[in-house]
């Protein structure tokens, strides 16, 4: 009988020290989302774009190749202006991994420029960075469907 309530009682305790994680709430990452956006609105694309990005970004446009690298990110902006015009975005859902450390959202995008106003939609990556924060490391999007 002893060696029955040992082997459960050691059974209990081996379980019962296992870590488990909380999974993450995929508010935050909708969060990071909206304030990236607000950013953009605020202080224009291109600065946006280089706040919220991870050093291994990569950006997927229509008709070129993919922009890889935050440093590569910053060149494709060289000699460009984004006055003028406006991205803005609301993201429809997030997903965060269990691990805690990864997610996506994806939702529509508009954007205005002084003479015409487009729709569509997109998906980003999201990367947790050492100090916690939500950083992008890919994203694409394309003309479609939107919200309105």
């Amino acid at each position: 009988m002893k060696k029955v309530f040992l082997f459960i009682f050691t059974i209990g305790v081996l379980f019962s020290c296992t870590e488990t994680k909380p999974v993450a709430d995929p508010k935050v990452l909708m969060d990071a989302d909206i304030a990236f956006s607000n950013y953009s609105v605020k202080h224009g694309i291109q600065k946006a774009f280089i706040e919220f990005a991870d050093d291994s970004v990569v950006l997927l446009k229509p008709k070129r190749m993919p922009i890889v690298g935050k440093l590569n990110l910053i060149k494709s902006y060289e000699g460009k202006s984004d006055s003028g015009v406006v991205l803005s975005w609301i993201p429809a859902k997030a997903i965060i991994a269990k691990s805690g450390e990864l997610g996506y959202t994806y939702g529509f995008w508009t954007f205005v420029t002084k003479t015409d106003t487009s729709h569509g939609t997109y998906m980003t990556v999201w990367k947790k960075d050492t100090n916690g924060h939500w950083k992008y490391i890919a994203d694409t999007g394309n003309e479609g469907l939107s919200n309105k």
